[in-house]
């Protein structure tokens, strides 16, 4: 992989100006703080999980986020029925398969979703895309497990085979769409002090998504923004709740300068 520059700060002044209403089916532990990553990026986050509305919802977003950290079969009918509403409106779809590898019932309903409705972006961390890659791997609950792979072909191969966008979150977060790959160095490891910076993650993705057309530069833009957001919080936190609010202000107050400066991706 070489050295590559992204756009990441035109994908934000995007959402800035268009503020697109980005729609989630979510989980129930973190949803305040992926309403809030929203509404900080710029946009306009809705959580409506009732299946009797779902489709309705969708049909006034720009994007729709699916997490299955606190599924239950019924939940994930309606996101089924979000799903296909959103592939009918041609609107992107980010699926964030959150302890997949834990029980079958995750896998199962991974699985489905993806089987079953058009899925535009995949995401999880290692163990959780290898799983869904169909590896012999098991989760550690939400968190990551130990992966004896090359997560780079695992996850291009499962971009191929499914025509999605892949992200693999963690220390080094892979984004592929099957031929072109991103690899994004940013971060701090506060981030993993903190439940739900996956899943703010998964949002994101969502929000730029929305207002950015090739996928895999909305999701490695998103990161981009998200992580030196977490890298400048931590220069002045002193601790997992003090850097949680300052990762929000300095995503709210993000410039194009620190974007261009400190971003450190690579691509092939």
């Amino acid at each position: 992989m070489k050295k590559c520059k992204i756009d990441a700060y035109s994908i934000l002044e995007r959402i800035r100006s268009q503020k697109p209403i980005v729609h989630h089916l979510t989980n129930w532990v973190t949803i305040y703080d992926c309403a809030n990553i929203v509404k900080v990026l710029g946009g306009s986050p809705v959580m409506a999980h009732a299946k009797e509305e779902a489709a309705q919802m969708v049909g006034i977003a720009s994007s729709l986020v699916l997490n299955i950290g606190t599924l239950t079969p019924e939940f994930v009918e309606a996101m089924k029925i979000a799903a296909k509403a959103a592939n009918k409106k041609k609107i992107p779809v980010v699926l964030d398969v959150c302890g997949a590898g834990a029980t079958d019932l995750r896998d199962k309903k991974s699985f489905e979703l993806i089987e079953e409705t058009r899925i535009d972006i995949i995401k999880g961390n290692a163990s959780e895309i290898a799983r869904i890659a169909g590896e012999d791997v098991s989760t550690k609950g939400v968190d990551a497990a130990s992966v004896d792979l090359d997560m780079h072909e695992a996850a291009r191969r499962l971009a191929l085979r499914t025509r999605s966008v892949v992200v693999v979150t963690g220390e080094v977060d892979i984004v592929t769409c099957g031929v072109t790959t991103y690899a994004v160095e940013n971060g701090h490891p506060l981030m993993s002090s903190l439940v739900g910076t996956g899943c703010m993650a998964a949002s994101v993705i969502g929000a730029c998504a929305a207002v950015e057309r090739d996928l895999a530069l909305a999701a490695t833009a998103g990161l981009v923004c998200f992580e030196i957001a977490s890298e400048l919080a931590a220069k002045s936190s002193r601790g997992p709740a003090s850097f949680k609010e300052s990762m929000f202000d300095h995503l709210y107050q993000m410039g194009k300068e620190p974007l261009n400066k400190l971003q450190r991706v690579q691509c092939e």
